[in-house]
């Protein structure tokens, strides 16, 4: 099923959206705030966005800019009631796929969706993150809270590696076998001790990449 991601604090206009959606096959998860939409979006990549513009803790299209700069292909389409031709203007040039204004009928807004997804598919399957941390896999970009992270090789596969495996404990022997062993690279247990320390010292130290003393590593969203 495909997800979408509705940034409204209108609990009416949607609740109409998110019904009239599910009939269509649609999941619609709705966030009345943009700090609600930014932690989801750390977590799992919709298959689209619908944003609002103005929002009680800030602008719609500032979201969007902070959405374009990690996830370069997510499709985006603004329902708004701001139509006057500067605000379309800025919504489209600051990452907008399309722009609808309020009110609108919901037929139209189910045939806009289509095209835009009829344009650019179903990208929700390449990008993994975790908290600020987000992996572009068709591209191979890393980013961290926008920042583009320049890693090696092998750090690059370390992160796909415990990102695809987000939420389980990834022993050192496995990521050894599946990273190292699989190109045959055959080094000792403290390549990957190092490797890990210089991905973390790019990544800003995150606190989303655990170690499990003794086992491994895991990658974990913050609560």
């Amino acid at each position: 099923m495909m997800e979408i991601y509705y940034v409204e604090d209108d609990e009416n206009i949607s609740r109409s959206v998110s019904e009239f959606l599910g009939k269509y096959g649609y999941r619609v998860s709705v966030f009345p705030t943009i700090a609600d939409a930014k932690q989801a979006l750390k977590q799992t990549c919709p298959t689209l966005m619908l944003v609002d513009w103005n929002m009680p803790d800030g602008n719609g299209n500032l979201l969007v800019q902070w959405i374009r700069a990690n996830w370069k292909e997510l499709p985006i389409m603004f329902l708004t009631v701001r139509g006057d031709s500067c605000d379309v203007i800025s919504g489209f040039q600051n990452g907008a796929d399309d722009y609808v204004t309020k009110p609108f009928e919901l037929d139209v807004l189910l045939l806009r969706i289509s095209a835009l997804l009829r344009r650019t598919g179903d990208v929700s399957g390449q990008y993994l993150s975790c908290d600020s941390i987000a992996l572009d896999q068709k591209r191979m970009l890393v980013f961290c809270d926008t920042e583009e992270i320049c890693l090696s090789p092998l750090e690059y596969q370390v992160l796909f590696y415990l990102l695809r495996h987000k939420g389980k404990t990834v022993t050192r022997r496995k990521l050894l076998e599946e990273i190292w062993d699989i190109n045959g690279n055959y080094v000792n247990d403290n390549t990957l001790t190092v490797t890990i320390k210089r991905l973390r010292e790019k990544l800003h130290q995150p606190l989303c990449l655990k170690t499990v003393r003794s086992v491994g590593y895991r990658m974990e969203d913050s609560k």
